[in-house]
């Protein structure tokens, strides 16, 4: 496996949130992690990217133990991060956002294209009409195209994105979604927090629901829909 999560306890100030995660992903799979608000989900993702330090357990990315390592240390793996809420600079401009991305920019593997900014501008022709404007002077569909784009500049080998769909118009959202697929086309991996079933079926062959900082239900995406009991029991829906 390309990403191994096993036992993963993590928090803030002496509050425990997660309790014995685990997770794995293979390279170019796609893991769906659902779930009701307040379940651990953001802080399942701000453990693996190093925002949070992890009180104990593993995270191996490419047998490479990351856990405990430092936010840029994590990125440098091939870890890139899409967070919730965009978190863009309101005074920079799409293209120093981008630029910024792609001074920190991985050697790709000879198999796998480069994520160039021609590229991201053809993957998202409304930046390269909009790279001049700035972060303050976006939509929220254009933001978040901003922070997918921010990502893929680093050449990562796992994109994890956290409510990438948020307040998103439903073309926005379906654009995402054809490009999360052809990543992993590519053999990217993908971890998918995701309120949005629409996006997560379409993009993911398994989910895995999280409830009270656990994860309580792993099964494939096919099966999950099929058993719309135990969709409604986790997540309240039909």
């Amino acid at each position: 496996m390309f990403l191994e999560v096993e036992n993963l306890t993590s928090g803030y100030g002496g509050s425990t949130v997660l309790t014995g995660v685990n997770l794995s992903l293979d390279k170019g799979a796609a893991l769906a992690v659902l779930g009701r608000n307040g379940v651990g989900k953001s802080t399942l993702v701000m453990t693996l990217a190093g925002l949070v330090r992890p009180l104990s357990g593993s995270i191996r990315c490419d047998g490479t133990e990351l856990a405990g390592k430092r936010p840029d240390q994590i990125a440098r793996s091939g870890v890139g991060l899409v967070p919730q809420g965009r978190r863009l600079w309101k005074t920079l401009s799409v293209q120093e956002h981008l630029e910024l991305s792609a001074l920190r920019r991985r050697p790709s593997s000879s198999s796998r294209p480069r994520w160039t900014l021609d590229r991201v501008f053809t993957a998202f022709p409304r930046l390269a009409e909009r790279r001049r404007h700035l972060g303050a002077q976006l939509s929220g569909g254009e933001q978040q195209m901003v922070a997918i784009a921010r990502a893929l500049l680093t050449n990562p080998d796992l994109v994890i994105l956290d409510e990438p769909s948020d307040g998103l118009a439903p073309a926005v959202v379906d654009r995402i979604g054809e490009v999360l697929r052809e990543l992993r086309v590519e053999g990217v991996a993908v971890l998918l927090i995701e309120q949005d079933l629409h996006l997560a079926f379409a993009v993911c062959d398994d989910v895995a629901v999280m409830a009270k900082g656990q994860v309580v239900h792993s099964c494939a995406t096919a099966d999950f829909r099929r058993d719309p009991e135990t969709a409604h029991r986790l997540l309240g829906v039909a």
